[in-house]
């Protein structure tokens, strides 16, 4: 289970400070796979950052019970100086995983060639996303941050993305970023809307829909 208490994230402007997450204390349902719905800007990948653990909040805790994946789609861990293998060398030594393994299941999912064995910084962002999904799908977690990954790449690894997160979702839950209402409604049983700072958990993904369109629409 994650659990948010009193969470704020803040970053300064030109304008002044800009309060993205504004004191959020929410509990996500164990075993249930949730979306995150917000417009353009409203905080959606700071908020999957915050909850792995990749960036912290100026205030409040983030209390995890279980493995948590980082942000899927998210390669900001990656060192641009390594390989893709050494990278996901790296990260199986940091979670005590089969590193042989580890390995050879990223680079078979994520299907980028000779690639695979060159510095990330000669990666496209298709490229280094597909391989943090590899990667991510290679260790097994409790839950898994999803932020938009299923738009990465051609439709026949779009299609495997799909596979994968159905094996997962028998003994793991998402919680998911997505602009597209579909996908929300594929792999989530319920929905949160970011907005003002503020995260409202509802108890149906079609629920929430109708409370972001409004929103939209005012």
């Amino acid at each position: 289970m994650i659990e948010l208490e009193n969470i704020t994230k803040m970053y300064p402007t030109h304008r002044g400070t800009n309060v993205v997450l504004n004191d959020i204390s929410l509990a996500f349902p164990p075993g249930e796979s949730v979306g995150i719905l917000g417009v353009n800007g409203a905080g959606k990948s700071t908020l999957l950052r915050v909850i792995g653990g990749a960036e912290l909040p100026d205030r409040g805790q983030v209390i995890r019970r279980g493995q948590v994946s980082w942000p899927i789609g998210f390669a900001g861990g990656f060192s641009k100086s390594l390989t893709g293998e050494e990278n996901c060398r790296f990260v199986a030594r940091v979670y005590s995983q089969d590193v042989d393994r580890v390995v050879d299941e990223t680079r078979e999912f994520a299907d980028i060639g000779d690639y695979f064995y060159m510095p990330t910084r000669t990666y496209s962002s298709g490229m280094r996303a597909r391989v943090a999904f590899g990667l991510s799908m290679a260790i097994d977690f409790d839950v898994y941050l999803v932020d938009e990954v299923t738009a990465v790449g051609d439709k026949r690894f779009r299609q495997r993305c799909r596979e994968a997160f159905a094996t997962k979702q028998e003994h793991a839950s998402l919680i998911m970023v997505s602009h597209q209402m579909s996908t929300i409604k594929s792999y989530c049983s319920r929905c949160a809307v970011l907005a003002e700072g503020g995260l409202t958990l509802y108890d149906s993904v079609e629920e929430a829909a109708e409370v972001y369109e409004r929103s939209l629409a005012a």
